[in-house]
């Protein structure tokens, strides 16, 4: 995925209201830009931190600028935008780049499915529709640990949620992924955040036992462009303490 056009250089102020940071450009000027993450965004928006922006030319946005990365430390980049992910994995889906999902001739994305009325990520399937994979797909960027990524970066009801539908559909016949795609380029191992969300850790090991797959890869990023790069280990500590 290159950044076209290519993104604009700056030095972030703050992130407030969720969906706003305050962004001084090179040349300067003090803009506002759009932040496309609800999450905490721990650890991802340092102050005077180097951020990069891309500007949009459409003429009704309030906000032109939209934040996509953020220097966290010496050469160590996360791309913030919750967005880039799905967009990732779309395009190595195509190019058949995943090697545990590269041999389904189908791809639809955003089909609802499942009890609590969820939209799936991607739906795969091979031509005659017999072998179906339904696959999740989150976006990860907290590090509280060296190496390590960790996933959730806050309470998620809906991620929570999507655990469950994975499991229904596993117990439809169908195969389920979940798809930890990690945003930053400092980590080589994920695992559940159960200091943050202890029901999302729950819910992960009983997806697990139960048989839905949880695969994560890495991503290349650059002020240039980003791709997805390879797969590294999910780690779960204590996989068999759960409760139904």
């Amino acid at each position: 995925m290159i950044f076209s056009p290519p993104l604009i250089k700056g030095r972030l102020i703050k992130r407030y209201k969720r969906f706003l940071a305050d962004v001084v450009l090179e040349d300067g000027t003090q803009i506002t830009a759009h932040c496309a993450n609800t999450g905490a965004m721990t650890g991802c928006d340092p102050a005077d931190a180097t951020v990069w922006l891309s500007v949009s030319d459409n003429p009704a946005r309030k906000y032109p600028h939209s934040w996509q990365l953020v220097e966290v430390a010496p050469d160590v980049l996360v791309c913030i935008n919750t967005g880039m992910s799905n967009k990732l994995v779309a395009e190595a889906l195509q190019q058949h780049k995943i090697k545990e999902l590269k041999h389904y001739a189908q791809c639809r994305s955003e089909v609802p499915y499942g009890d609590e009325k969820s939209r799936v990520d991607f739906l795969l399937s091979n031509e005659d529709a017999t072998d179906q994979a339904y696959v999740e797909v989150k976006q990860v960027t907290l590090s509280t640990e060296p190496g390590v990524a960790s996933f959730p970066d806050a309470v998620t009801k809906r991620g929570q949620k999507h655990l469950r539908e994975l499991i229904q559909q596993l117990k439809l016949g169908h195969r389920a992924v979940l798809l930890f795609i990690i945003m930053r380029t400092d980590v080589t191992l994920v695992r559940p955040a159960d200091e943050v969300d202890a029901e999302y850790g729950r819910l992960l090991r009983k997806a697990i036992m139960e048989g839905v797959e949880v695969i994560a890869y890495s991503v290349t990023i650059s002020p240039f462009e980003m791709t997805l790069g390879q797969a590294i280990p999910v780690s779960v500590p204590e996989l068999t303490r759960i409760k139904n």
